[in-house]
């Protein structure tokens, strides 16, 4: 599980606007390579996967890798029409899932 997810997303836009997401979460990755004081592995835990849905419908996605970054900060683009919520999921390899939402208004 994310420790703390930062959004960055404008809260009104005129139609038509484009307009900049960030998204930064702090997260204690974990390749699976290292190992803990007593020799053991300690465990592969990395967000393996990013989703960004406006109004229930996919806007923006990624699949992450073992070798990003500590804290993932993501930052694309949308095109606004309409007022809604963006909901933001985070998925670990290991099944957890954190999600965080937006509003925008857009006029």
């Amino acid at each position: 599980m994310t420790d703390k997810t930062r959004l960055r997303v404008p809260t009104e836009a005129k139609k038509g606007d484009v307009i900049q997401i960030k998204t930064l979460t702090s997260h204690p990755m974990e390749t699976g390579l290292r190992k803990d004081e007593n020799g053991k592995p300690i465990p592969r835990k990395i967000i393996k996967a990013f989703e960004c849905k406006f109004n229930g419908k996919p806007l923006f996605g990624a699949a992450l890798e073992p070798a990003i970054a500590a804290n993932p900060y993501l930052e694309f683009t949308a095109r606004m029409e309409e007022s809604g919520t963006f909901t933001f999921t985070w998925t670990e390899d290991d099944g957890t899932v954190t999600t965080a939402a937006a509003n925008i208004t857009v006029t």
